[in-house]
Protein backbone atom coordinates (compact mmCIF):
# COMPACT_ATOMS: atom_id res chain seq x y z
CA UNK A 1 0.00 0.00 0.00
CA UNK A 2 1.13 3.45 -0.60
CA UNK A 3 0.21 6.84 1.15
CA UNK A 4 -1.50 7.54 -2.30
CA UNK A 5 -4.10 4.75 -1.34
CA UNK A 6 -4.35 5.87 2.01
CA UNK A 7 -5.08 9.26 1.41
CA UNK A 8 -7.64 7.97 -1.43
CA UNK A 9 -9.52 5.77 1.30
CA UNK A 10 -9.52 8.81 3.19
CA UNK A 11 -11.07 11.36 0.98
CA UNK A 12 -13.86 8.13 0.00
CA UNK A 13 -16.76 9.30 2.50
CA UNK A 14 -16.08 13.19 1.90
CA UNK A 15 -13.87 16.04 0.50
CA UNK A 16 -11.36 17.91 2.86
CA UNK A 17 -8.73 19.97 3.26
CA UNK A 18 -5.31 19.04 3.45
CA UNK A 19 -5.14 20.33 6.76
CA UNK A 20 -8.39 18.91 7.98
CA UNK A 21 -7.28 15.46 6.06
CA UNK A 22 -3.97 15.85 8.12
CA UNK A 23 -5.89 15.78 11.45
CA UNK A 24 -8.62 13.05 10.13
CA UNK A 25 -4.93 10.73 9.67
CA UNK A 26 -4.29 11.53 13.49
CA UNK A 27 -8.10 9.85 14.11
CA UNK A 28 -8.86 7.24 12.08
CA UNK A 29 -5.91 6.47 9.13
CA UNK A 30 -2.86 6.73 12.17
CA UNK A 31 -4.11 3.29 13.28
CA UNK A 32 -3.16 1.87 10.30
CA UNK A 33 -0.75 4.13 8.64
CA UNK A 34 1.41 7.41 9.11
CA UNK A 35 2.54 10.61 7.03
CA UNK A 36 3.96 13.75 8.06
CA UNK A 37 0.96 16.82 6.82
CA UNK A 38 4.52 17.68 4.32
CA UNK A 39 4.30 14.03 2.95
CA UNK A 40 0.12 14.32 2.37
CA UNK A 41 0.23 17.50 0.87
CA UNK A 42 3.16 16.43 -1.79
CA UNK A 43 0.88 13.15 -2.46
CA UNK A 44 -2.43 15.53 -2.89
CA UNK A 45 -0.43 17.78 -5.58
CA UNK A 46 0.38 14.37 -7.42
CA UNK A 47 -3.19 13.07 -6.88
CA UNK A 48 -4.08 15.89 -8.32
CA UNK A 49 -2.14 15.75 -10.92
CA UNK A 50 -2.83 12.78 -11.86
CA UNK A 51 -6.50 13.20 -11.93
CA UNK A 52 -7.57 11.08 -9.19
CA UNK A 53 -8.74 14.01 -6.87
CA UNK A 54 -9.66 17.39 -7.64
CA UNK A 55 -8.92 20.68 -5.49
CA UNK A 56 -11.22 23.56 -5.24
CA UNK A 57 -9.74 26.83 -3.14
CA UNK A 58 -12.67 28.07 -0.60
CA UNK A 59 -12.72 31.45 0.13
CA UNK A 60 -12.63 32.41 4.05
CA UNK A 61 -13.39 35.50 6.37
CA UNK A 62 -10.87 36.10 8.76
CA UNK A 63 -8.82 33.00 7.20
CA UNK A 64 -6.59 31.98 4.58
CA UNK A 65 -8.12 30.84 1.97
CA UNK A 66 -8.09 26.89 1.85
CA UNK A 67 -8.50 23.78 -0.78
CA UNK A 68 -10.23 20.99 -0.46
CA UNK A 69 -9.92 17.75 -1.80
CA UNK A 70 -12.28 14.83 -3.29
CA UNK A 71 -12.51 12.18 -5.42
CA UNK A 72 -12.71 12.22 -9.02
CA UNK A 73 -14.49 9.40 -10.62
CA UNK A 74 -10.80 7.96 -11.67
CA UNK A 75 -10.26 8.38 -8.08
CA UNK A 76 -12.68 6.44 -7.18
CA UNK A 77 -11.85 4.04 -10.03
CA UNK A 78 -8.24 3.31 -8.58
CA UNK A 79 -9.40 3.27 -4.97
CA UNK A 80 -11.90 0.16 -6.39
CA UNK A 81 -9.26 -1.16 -8.12
CA UNK A 82 -7.08 -1.26 -4.69
CA UNK A 83 -9.04 -2.85 -3.07
CA UNK A 84 -8.86 -5.92 -5.49
CA UNK A 85 -5.76 -6.63 -4.53
CA UNK A 86 -4.12 -8.66 -2.02
CA UNK A 87 -3.30 -6.99 0.66
CA UNK A 88 0.85 -7.35 1.56
CA UNK A 89 1.53 -9.48 4.76
CA UNK A 90 2.39 -6.60 7.77
CA UNK A 91 6.34 -6.78 8.59
CA UNK A 92 7.29 -5.74 12.45
CA UNK A 93 9.88 -2.96 12.12
CA UNK A 94 10.23 -1.69 15.81
CA UNK A 95 13.46 -0.38 16.98
CA UNK A 96 11.47 -1.16 20.71
CA UNK A 97 12.25 -4.61 19.27
CA UNK A 98 15.67 -4.69 18.23
CA UNK A 99 16.76 -2.94 22.11
CA UNK A 100 14.36 -5.84 24.12
CA UNK A 101 16.60 -8.48 21.94
CA UNK A 102 19.65 -6.95 22.64
CA UNK A 103 19.00 -6.75 26.47
CA UNK A 104 21.30 -8.66 27.31
CA UNK A 105 24.23 -6.91 26.82
CA UNK A 106 22.14 -3.29 26.08
CA UNK A 107 21.54 -0.62 28.82
CA UNK A 108 18.60 -2.34 30.95
CA UNK A 109 17.57 0.70 32.67
CA UNK A 110 17.69 2.10 28.84
CA UNK A 111 15.33 -0.04 27.76
CA UNK A 112 12.80 -0.30 30.28
CA UNK A 113 12.80 3.72 30.27
CA UNK A 114 11.66 3.30 26.65
CA UNK A 115 9.29 0.34 27.46
CA UNK A 116 7.80 2.57 30.07
CA UNK A 117 7.71 5.36 27.32
CA UNK A 118 6.15 3.20 24.84
CA UNK A 119 3.81 2.11 27.41
CA UNK A 120 2.75 5.73 28.28
CA UNK A 121 2.41 6.58 24.60
CA UNK A 122 0.30 3.26 23.76
CA UNK A 123 -2.08 4.88 26.58
CA UNK A 124 -2.51 7.88 25.70
CA UNK A 125 -2.85 6.79 21.63
CA UNK A 126 -6.11 4.16 23.35
CA UNK A 127 -7.47 7.11 24.95
CA UNK A 128 -6.98 9.18 21.68
CA UNK A 129 -8.92 6.48 19.88
CA UNK A 130 -11.38 5.43 22.38
CA UNK A 131 -12.87 9.11 22.31
CA UNK A 132 -12.74 9.02 18.63
CA UNK A 133 -14.95 5.40 18.65
CA UNK A 134 -17.24 7.60 20.81
CA UNK A 135 -17.58 10.47 18.86
CA UNK A 136 -18.18 7.57 16.04
CA UNK A 137 -20.72 5.63 17.66
CA UNK A 138 -22.75 8.91 19.07
CA UNK A 139 -24.28 7.01 21.77
CA UNK A 140 -25.29 3.74 19.32
CA UNK A 141 -24.13 0.46 20.49
CA UNK A 142 -20.99 -1.28 18.85
CA UNK A 143 -24.08 -3.85 17.77
CA UNK A 144 -25.91 -1.66 16.04
CA UNK A 145 -23.21 0.80 14.47
CA UNK A 146 -22.13 -2.29 12.79
CA UNK A 147 -25.31 -3.22 11.10
CA UNK A 148 -26.41 0.58 10.32
CA UNK A 149 -23.85 2.45 10.91
CA UNK A 150 -22.47 4.85 8.16
CA UNK A 151 -19.30 4.63 8.28
CA UNK A 152 -18.18 0.57 8.82
CA UNK A 153 -14.61 0.68 7.10
CA UNK A 154 -13.67 4.07 9.60
CA UNK A 155 -14.97 1.91 12.60
CA UNK A 156 -13.35 -1.49 11.89
CA UNK A 157 -9.86 0.17 11.66
CA UNK A 158 -10.21 1.89 14.56
CA UNK A 159 -11.17 -0.93 16.30
CA UNK A 160 -8.14 -2.49 15.34
CA UNK A 161 -6.28 0.48 16.34
CA UNK A 162 -7.72 0.01 19.61
CA UNK A 163 -7.28 -3.66 19.75
CA UNK A 164 -3.26 -2.31 18.89
CA UNK A 165 -2.62 -0.08 21.89
CA UNK A 166 -4.37 -2.46 24.14
CA UNK A 167 -1.53 -5.11 23.28
CA UNK A 168 1.09 -3.35 23.11
CA UNK A 169 0.08 -1.80 26.75
CA UNK A 170 -0.03 -5.39 28.00
CA UNK A 171 3.29 -6.53 26.37
CA UNK A 172 4.68 -3.23 27.89
CA UNK A 173 3.27 -4.39 31.08
CA UNK A 174 4.52 -8.39 30.16
CA UNK A 175 8.45 -7.05 30.28
CA UNK A 176 8.21 -4.70 33.01
CA UNK A 177 7.31 -7.50 35.02
CA UNK A 178 10.09 -9.86 33.32
CA UNK A 179 12.28 -7.53 34.73
CA UNK A 180 10.99 -7.15 38.04
CA UNK A 181 10.94 -10.90 38.37
CA UNK A 182 14.55 -11.10 37.53
CA UNK A 183 15.03 -8.61 40.25
CA UNK A 184 17.08 -6.36 38.24
CA UNK A 185 17.07 -3.05 37.35
CA UNK A 186 14.33 -0.96 38.69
Amino acid sequence: MALRDAILAALANDESSGYDLAKAFDITVANYWTATPQQMYRELDKLETAGLVKGRVVRQVKRPDKRVFSLTEAGRQALHEFTRGEPKSTAIRDELLVQVEALAIGDEEAIRNNVTRKRANSQAKLAHYRRARDRLLDGDREEYYIIAGPRLGSYLTLRRGIVFEEENIAWCDFVLEALDARGTGG
